[in-house]
């Protein structure tokens, strides 16, 4: 008998880990197949106030910001500092590529359309 009490709680467990998509899709899925027991999970999700806490937000705020963290050892602070700050060079460099990029395409673009203005102007007044 507590071994099928115990599946209910393995199942929340589950969902819990899976994150809030999960919880959304059970959701879902439960109002399509029967509209009382989708309702009945919305006010569990409300109450227990899974669909409004920041549990996984704050999970991975803390794995982000364990990476500035020193670790103590000198030698390996210096190469991680190294890394991640060079890793912060590249991204500014291809953000930069990206914007030039961007404005490349959009200048190519813009030319096509005047052009295409200019031949409709020209095609219209010399039909004129």
């Amino acid at each position: 008998m507590e071994r099928v009490l115990s599946y209910p709680a393995a199942i929340v467990e589950w969902l819990d880990q899976k994150g809030k998509g999960a919880w959304i899709i059970l959701l879902v899925v439960t109002f399509v197949l029967a509209w009382q027991i989708g309702l009945l999970l919305l006010f569990y999700l409300i109450w227990s106030n899974r669909m409004f806490s920041k549990k996984g937000h704050l999970k991975r705020t803390f794995s982000r910001s364990k990476a500035f963290c020193r670790s103590g050892n000198t030698a390996f602070d210096s190469y991680k500092e190294q890394t991640l700050k060079r890793l912060e060079d590249e991204q500014i460099a291809f953000e930069a590529f990206l914007h030039r990029l961007r404005s490349a395409k959009d200048q190519a673009e813009f030319d096509q359309f005047m052009s295409e203005r200019n031949r409709d102007n020209e095609s219209t007044s010399s039909a004129a």
